[in-house]
């Protein structure tokens, strides 16, 4: 290569930095590194992350998910909060998987953006591997990606995908869930990482002074819970019927994925509160409380089915890890003709 192409620097010119690239592993190199346990072979920068699975499973079955964290990059951007968006990625991915007994492994990201800035991705990717360690998984490797004229301005998007594993006869199904079993539901941080289109659009429309925009914009940002250590630490405890990740849809829909067709559910709103942000939400919205419940999670994260004698001692060993926690509802199999029904 020739000193004048080097100092054109056609590549450069058309919106992609390669340097910029370059110096953006430098700079995360240690933080993905320290992810990594005995299991992960290879260094940052092959063409592929290798993972040696554990002897202990006998039949293992490889469980994978993949996901994003919508529009709340935007308002986490506008905010110049991005120190905690890598979290929200990275549980809206493992919470899926834990969700059929699987344990997190190994966790890809995917940054694309108009043009990188640098200091930026590394505070994201720096979250992500954070994430990952705090979910007992490694980040095994991902893809920055630069895209002039394809993304507006500085706009970025996050995405990832999560492999974990799980042994076939400890797979948890919707199949032991009988009328009766119990609803816990463990508490959320907040929207986690659903609704925020609409969020966005009802802060946008709010009449708010500068503290009241921080206080709303800091409790929507909250960074999604991670339950992996929470899940696995009850499921070698505790035997689990059924467990639903409570995501876009909201308790509504999400519920009735984890329960038999024939059976139902019922909920007693008044069996928790609903947080703030929520309240907030609602009223400046002028949203339905049917509606509230279809779209966000209205303050509980992740709902367990379990057998009524056990809830109790469940309940206490949730608290002792550090999460609030409310019997909802139960498991019916009166014919009615939601498969949700609020009380």
């Amino acid at each position: 290569m020739t000193k004048e192409i080097i100092d054109n620097d056609p590549y450069k010119s058309a919106g992609v930095d390669i340097q910029a690239g370059n110096d953006l592993v430098d700079k995360i190199k240690d933080d993905v590194a320290s992810s990594h346990g005995p299991n992960v072979l290879g260094n940052i920068g092959g063409f592929a992350g290798m993972f040696k699975l554990d002897k202990e499973y006998k039949n293992p079955i490889l469980v994978a998910c993949t996901d994003g964290v919508g529009t709340k990059v935007a308002l986490a951007q506008e905010t110049q909060k991005l120190d905690s968006i890598g979290q929200d990625l990275v549980a809206m991915c493992v919470n899926d998987l834990i969700v059929c007994g699987a344990k997190p492994l190994f966790f890809l990201d995917y940054f694309a953006t108009s043009k990188l800035d640098v200091n930026e991705a590394a505070v994201i990717i720096k979250s992500i591997a954070k994430a990952c360690k705090d979910s007992g998984c490694a980040l095994l490797g991902g893809e920055t990606a630069e895209m002039p004229g394809h993304y507006a301005g500085n706009n970025f998007d996050l995405a990832g995908f999560s492999v974990g594993c799980v042994d076939e006869h400890k797979i948890l199904t919707n199949k032991s869930v009988e009328s009766g079993d119990i609803l816990l539901g463990i508490e959320s941080s907040g929207p986690h990482s659903n609704g925020f289109s609409l969020i966005r659009k009802i802060i946008s429309e709010s009449d708010l002074n500068i503290d009241e925009y921080q206080h709303i914009t800091e409790m929507a940002l909250k960074p999604t819970h991670l339950y992996p250590s929470l899940i696995l630490n009850l499921l070698s405890k505790y035997k689990i019927n059924g467990m639903a990740h409570i995501t876009g849809g909201g308790l509504t829909e999400n519920i009735p994925r984890s329960i038999p067709k024939n059976l139902s559910v019922t909920i007693n709103k008044s069996s928790w509160e609903m947080p703030e942000i929520f309240q907030w939400l609602q009223k400046n919205g002028n949203i339905l409380e049917e509606e509230m419940f279809r779209v966000f999670n209205c303050g509980i994260g992740m709902v367990l089915i379990v057998d009524k004698n056990n809830s109790e001692l469940i309940q206490e060993d949730i608290r002792s890890l550090g999460f609030k926690n409310y019997i909802i509802g139960e498991v019916t199999d009166e014919g009615i003709n939601s498969p949700v029904r609020y009380l």
